[in-house]
């Protein structure tokens, strides 16, 4: 485990809070067994190989895992907070440390901060964009932001807040 400032860019609290991070991931996909065999299988698939992939969601233990299976699967992962009052700075320091996410998230992180990550994210040039929503009252989420400014021609979909959206071929 590595607590050296990562080599990925990242913009993060605090990078030595990374070992309690990894502790409590680690802790976590023992309470999320399902999720850990699809990791596994992801491994071994890799159906997500070459899909580049935004989630912006709570930065927690739980969204760790699922960042962990996306990465098996494949995927060249960002993740950024939806919500700055849910972001778990130690999780978000051993995502960075000892997996290699990149993570643009800090608790308490300011609206300013909170739209440089979103264009930081859209700059990634996502094909799919996981968004839980507008967690921020009155704030524009990942998605809208992408409709609004921003137009990427390989976006594939996304899901925000229990919705898929997938481009409909009508040609």
């Amino acid at each position: 485990m590595s607590t050296a400032m990562p080599a990925i860019e990242s913009d993060i609290k605090d990078i030595s809070l990374a070992p309690q991070g990894k502790r409590r991931i680690d802790w976590s996909e023992r309470e999320m067994p399902v999720l850990r065999m699809i990791r596994e299988r992801f491994q071994t698939e890799q159906p997500l190989k070459g899909v580049r992939l935004v989630a912006c969601a709570h930065i927690t233990t739980e969204t760790a895992n699922l960042a962990r299976a996306l990465q098996a699967g494949g995927a060249d992962s960002l993740l950024i907070a939806s919500n700055p009052l849910s972001t778990q700075d130690d999780v978000a320091a051993s995502l960075v440390a000892d997996y290699g996410i990149p993570v643009f998230a800090m608790k308490g992180e300011t609206t300013d901060t909170y739209r440089r990550h979103v264009q930081t994210a859209l700059d990634f040039a996502p094909d799919i964009i996981i968004d839980d929503g507008k967690a921020r009252a009155g704030q524009e989420d990942c998605r809208q932001h992408r409709r609004n400014n921003y137009r990427h021609s390989s976006l594939r979909g996304d899901a925000q807040g229990g919705r898929t959206h997938l481009p409909v071929d009508r040609g």
